[in-house]
């Protein structure tokens, strides 16, 4: 688990021009008709995704597991820091001490 992300609706990342979905790694979650089995859920407009420390998006709160998107490069970043408003608190940025 990293240290800080925040969970943004699907529909925002998806305003980002070079957003690719990395879609065989969506979550599993139970089926509705069966509590035994379990199914990738879709991405709806409802869905929501997390933004790491690191700027992979995933699809839930664990920063190595379910990657939908790694393609971290300058203008993603500057989409994330002015569209999105992401900043890291000081707080967060800072080392654990032993």
């Amino acid at each position: 688990m990293g240290r800080y992300c925040k969970a943004y609706p699907v529909e925002k990342f998806r305003q980002f021009s070079h957003w690719r979905e990395q879609t065989e790694n969506i979550r599993l979650q139970p089926s509705d008709k069966d509590e035994n089995t379990s199914a990738k859920r879709s991405l709806t407009a409802d869905s929501f995704l997390y933004l790491q420390e690191n700027y992979v998006v995933t699809d839930g709160i664990f920063k190595d597991e379910n990657i939908i998107f790694d393609e971290v490069t300058p203008a993603w970043k500057e989409f994330c820091h002015t569209v999105l408003e992401f900043e890291i608190p000081a707080d967060a940025s800072t080392p654990l001490s032993a």
